[in-house]
């Protein structure tokens, strides 16, 4: 079997980690039988910058044949903040309806948390976001004083929405940004949450802020319920965001499966990856189940750090693995895991952020002979 998988190794320290990343996959597919073809796309600031292109309708399509892509970093302090961000991850989230983030939040052996008292029994949770509508539509603007109108239009493949405001002002400038979800958006990620829930420990913590923003929020928990009734199986919370970042530190093992908009998900899911040990052992993936997937660490490019072999790749490997798991190889999956989780119990190669001297590619060296020798 040949899997061929779009690569975008990205900005930064996104090249040097996905090399890691490609070599772990590479060893645990050798040892499972089945090939990986990689087809590099050279997405980011040095493209945009040479090119003024962020990602092409071309792009997009032609990923659009595969079912999983690979994904480095994106972000270089040569470009403004926010343009390929938004022009290039945002765009393929919202292209490929990758309406799904999934963050598993668990502590691997031999990983220190800054939480006191907590080990890996505690903290083993995972974090399902909603992944293409609240206030991440990319809708927004700016009005000076007086009268002005802005038209702003939503477009998905489950609808197609727009906006028409008229604004009459006597402040010098305001700034606005929209938030909007949808009946249909809130139940397909809540029930992949109570579905993942059922194959776990039926669980599902439901986050929002329904106490102030109750009209975008307070649907968000009517359709919560909704879907949970379909699932007398499973047992329920909610937690407003700010009160979950407390019981995320002071009891992180209350929680199985989190679900949470898009904003909330993106805030909460930070605090996870640092309870767990960092932001460089924190793997995340936009999921489409029935279409395009995208797999990356959820670090950012870290430009400073640039070709110094210095950056902890594990947290690009472990997205691997989901990867892997995502297109069915569920036992090579678990053999880089399990290669993760033991080469952190020996600690004999760990990066800076770990305590440890080690280099990115002797990480990627170590995880690597593991797979080969489970």
């Amino acid at each position: 079997m040949i899997y061929k998988v779009p690569v975008i190794p990205g900005d930064g320290i996104g090249p040097e980690i996905i090399a890691e990343g490609r070599k772990v996959l590479e060893t645990a597919a050798d040892k499972h039988g089945f090939d990986i073809e990689w087809i590099e796309y050279p997405l980011g600031a040095d493209h945009y910058l040479r090119t003024g292109e962020l990602v092409s309708e071309e792009t997009l399509k032609e990923l659009g044949r595969y079912r999983a892509i690979y994904l480095g970093a994106i972000g270089d302090p040569r470009v403004k903040p926010g343009v390929l961000e938004k022009g290039i991850l945002l765009a393929m989230r919202f292209y490929f309806d990758q309406y799904i983030n999934l963050r598993p939040v668990k502590l691997l052996e031999g990983v220190w948390t800054p939480l006191k008292d907590k080990g890996p029994k505690d903290i083993d949770f995972v974090v399902v976001r909603e992944n293409t509508e609240d206030f991440y539509i990319g809708q927004g603007g700016r009005a000076r004083s007086g009268r002005s109108h802005a038209d702003l239009e939503v477009k998905r493949s489950l609808y197609n929405v727009k906006f028409g405001l008229d604004i009459d002002s006597d402040s010098d400038e305001i700034a606005y940004q929209i938030g909007m979800v949808s009946r249909e958006g809130c139940t397909r990620v809540i029930k992949y949450a109570f579905d993942l829930a059922m194959e776990r420990r039926k669980h599902v913590s439901s986050v929002d802020k329904a106490n102030v923003l109750s009209d975008i929020y307070g649907f968000w928990r009517e359709i919560f319920e909704d879907v949970g009734k379909s699932y007398p199986e499973v047992t329920t919370d909610f937690n407003f965001v700010d009160a979950i970042t407390m019981w995320f530190v002071k009891n992180p093992e209350w929680f199985d499966v989190v679900v949470a908009p898009n904003m909330f998900g993106d805030i909460i899911t930070d605090l996870g990856a640092m309870i767990q040990g960092g932001l460089g052992l924190a793997p995340g993936a936009n999921l489409n189940p029935e279409g395009t997937s995208m797999f990356e660490p959820i670090h950012g490019s870290a430009p400073k750090y640039k070709g110094m072999n210095k950056i902890n790749p594990i947290a690009t490997i472990w997205a691997g693995a989901m990867l892997l798991e995502h297109l069915g190889e569920k036992e090579a999956a678990q053999d880089v895991v399990r290669a993760i989780e033991l080469s952190l119990r020996e600690g004999r190669v760990r990066t800076y952020d770990l305590g440890g001297s080690s280099t990115t590619s002797e990480v990627g060296d170590e995880i690597a002979r593991l797979v080969r020798n489970l």
